[in-house]
């Protein structure tokens, strides 16, 4: 959430931020709450003062006379008054705390000003995506590809978007998990391996609640949810706790299958692997403090950058517009890979800079070198999502003959230089 403060002192330059967002939102009924809540909370305070300062009376008084028995009858008539205002108090705290959840944060200056994604900005490019991928042709087309991904008996067993991975590809999958792993530890991020299902509690401190409700599966007999990304449950690591500065910033990695609903998405874009209801992917998350914030984020792009550049994956980066950055999000990188076959980009990973706005949310803060308490900062990005990773290095790997040359990066897991059969 933002800074109350900042709503309550300067309505206006929230009202100007969330505009370049695509997010409508009542301000003007959100700071009533926000005064009906304050008034009610005094109110209830003064009475219970009122109370307590009565007591002390009655305490003093002998008991049984006139004098204490009015006082008693009066304290019946305060403690009723008290608990009314303290119930009044308490549904105005819960009206203004929901609408203020509403609310999302607030992009970063630099983040470019647009509406939906034609308006993003292509930051940086690398590789070549002409004339280099003679044999190319769409992952879903290459004849033994359903051998491998079996889409047909996932439909069986659980739905359309849970495949089975049979095989070499999944030990495909298995190798780039334990290379994007082993890649992060070797960059000073911490492995966790955390649970697949969350509290609301958690999926509120990520932003994903009331944002995103309608795209995860929901177990509605314990209230959990399952994670649509490993982002959440990490993030939720250091809820309610207070770190120390100089522990800042702190890096963890974690490989889940991740679950979403992907409502609405039909066509090209859910063929083959290109998307899925259940998913692996490996996250990267940080903590860091304000001053430091921009730099983590330009440091953990660089991270998946580099990952891409390993597995000879064309990319480009985009700098994500005000319109089509998330709700919890104020910077946000996209990065994609080109799919020779398909002849289109796929995103792979988002890189994202949650400023204060998790951790407000989340209760995560640090004592800073003078012993002060501040709001964190959070960051995730995902290194990387394996599914549209492993289509493209189907796509732009494929040969002559039919098979696939495997990215060398991958020979620790996989000794065998082609995937599939030739023609």
């Amino acid at each position: 959430m933002i800074d109350i403060k900042l709503l309550r002192e300067q309505p206006d330059l929230v009202q100007k931020a969330i505009a370049r967002k695509k997010f409508n939102v009542d301000l003007s009924k959100v700071i009533e709450l926000d005064t009906v809540r304050r008034a009610k909370i005094t109110e209830s305070e003064s009475a219970r003062a009122e109370q307590k300062v009565a007591s002390q009376a009655m305490a003093k008084m002998e008991k049984g006379t006139p004098e204490f028995l009015e006082k008693l009858a009066s304290m019946k008539a305060t403690s009723a008054q008290a608990k009314e205002l303290e119930a009044q108090a308490k549904e105005a705290d819960q009206a203004f705390n929901e609408a203020f959840l509403e609310i999302p944060n607030l992009p970063d200056p630099s983040v470019p000003t647009g509406n939906t994604e034609s308006d993003n900005e292509v930051v940086k490019t690398w590789g070549a995506i002409d004339g280099d991928f003679p044999f190319a042709k769409a992952h879903y087309d290459i004849p033994w590809f359903e051998s491998r991904v079996d889409f047909a008996r996932g439909v069986k067993v659980t739905g359309a978007g849970f495949p089975f991975y049979v095989g070499e590809m999944s030990r495909m999958v298995r190798a780039l998990i334990n290379y994007f792993l082993d890649e992060a530890y070797a960059s000073g991020y911490q492995e966790v391996a955390p649970p697949i299902m969350v509290n609301a509690e958690s999926a509120t401190a990520t932003g994903q609640l009331p944002d995103k409700e309608g795209q995860m599966y929901l177990d509605p007999n314990e209230g959990f949810y399952l994670i649509p990304t490993a982002e959440v449950p990490v993030t939720n690591f250091y809820r309610d706790e207070i770190l120390e500065a100089q522990d800042l910033p702190v890096y963890r990695c974690a490989y889940t299958p991740c679950f979403r609903r992907e409502a609405g998405s039909w066509g090209a874009d859910v063929r083959g692997l290109n998307r899925l209801h259940q998913f692996d992917k490996v996250e990267l998350v940080k903590w860091t403090n304000a001053e430091s914030s921009m730099e983590e984020l330009d440091h953990l792009r660089g991270h998946v950058e580099k990952l891409l550049e390993s597995l000879e994956l064309p990319y480009r980066v985009l700098k994500m517009c005000s319109g089509d950055i998330g709700f919890p999000h104020a910077k946000q990188y996209d990065l994609e890979v080109f799919a020779a076959g398909q002849k289109r980009w796929l995103e792979v990973s988002s890189c994202s800079n949650f400023t204060d706005f998790q951790a407000r949310r989340a209760g995560i803060r640090y004592r800073d070198a003078h012993g002060k308490i501040q709001t964190a900062h959070t960051l995730n990005g995902s290194a990387l999502a394996i599914p549209r990773v492993l289509a493209a290095i189907l796509e732009n790997n494929l040969q002559e003959d039919g098979r696939v040359k495997v990215p060398k990066v991958l020979n620790k897991w996989i000794p065998q230089e082609y995937l599939g059969e030739a023609n």
